[in-house]
């Protein structure tokens, strides 16, 4: 059964903003950190695929893929070991549902829900859409939370306080760091939700995402927008969450949540 699965051995959930599936395992770094790293379920975003029936070559992997109806924009992936009671695409909202942002799967004990979050774009253009995604994502959270524990893993596209970001002041008004977005995070959070490298690292500075412009990684001029959350019930389980900054292949990081008992 997976429950003893997941809480007799450890159980490794690597999620990883890759900016283009098929550009990321041309470049060096992908295969040897999947070969090194070897997680148990992995969590892609961005994956930017037009095949439905694309797959990576990885044996002994289920593989569930949502793709934007938009060619070459988005998309999301869980990869596992285990294989999930059921997997469900979107959240149940076509406007949302069309750009392939959603893909949760469900084990015994837990949903794991994989998530690019859209970003509200220069000048704040789509804040007043992603205060709507916002608002359903939330909804459909909390919909999975009253059957069994949830955790939400992906490139949510918020650096929710001050010490998630390099330089708070001068991006108050840009994307992803707009007083809108950062409270609507707030309020998931306080739906029952955990950010879980907070709460095992609460002061600790470490970013996920950086520019491509102006040597921002190699400066670590960097945000931290990639997340697991979890409901609460599922942190004396947790021992480890962590940002691989080392990583290279993105311009985000990957991120690792381990369960154990």
């Amino acid at each position: 059964m997976l429950i003893e699965f997941i809480y007799n051995i450890k159980m490794k959930i690597i999620s990883w903003n890759v900016n283009g599936l098929r550009s990321a395992i041309t470049k060096e770094s992908f295969m040897p950190f999947w070969e090194a790293e070897k997680p148990d379920i992995l969590c892609l975003q961005e994956t930017k695929l037009s095949s439905p029936e694309y797959r990576l070559e990885l044996e002994g992997y289920h593989q569930y893929y949502l793709n934007a109806k938009r060619k070459g924009y988005s998309g999301t992936a869980i990869i596992t070991k285990v294989e999930p009671i059921s997997v469900k695409y979107g959240i149940g909202v076509e406007e949302h549902d069309n750009e392939g942002r959603v893909v949760t799967a469900e084990y015994d004990s837990f949903y794991l829900v994989c998530a690019y979050v859209p970003n509200s774009q220069r000048e704040l253009a789509r804040l007043a859409y992603r205060q709507h995604w916002d608002a359903d994502f939330s909804h459909f959270l909390s919909r999975l939370a009253s059957d069994k524990d949830v955790i939400v893993c992906g490139d949510l596209n918020v650096a929710h306080k001050e010490i998630d970001i390099k330089n708070p002041k001068t991006n108050m008004f840009n994307p992803g760091f707009s007083k809108e977005e950062r409270q609507d995070f707030t309020t998931l959070l306080d739906s029952g939700f955990v950010d879980t490298f907070r709460y095992f690292h609460p002061e600790e500075v470490k970013y996920s995402w950086w520019s491509y412009m102006f040597q921002a990684r190699a400066k670590n001029v960097g945000w931290r927008i990639d997340y697991f959350i979890s409901t609460p019930n599922l942190l004396q389980h947790i021992s480890k969450a962590d940002i691989l900054t080392e990583v290279l292949g993105s311009d985000h990081a990957p991120i690792v949540l381990e369960l154990n008992c």
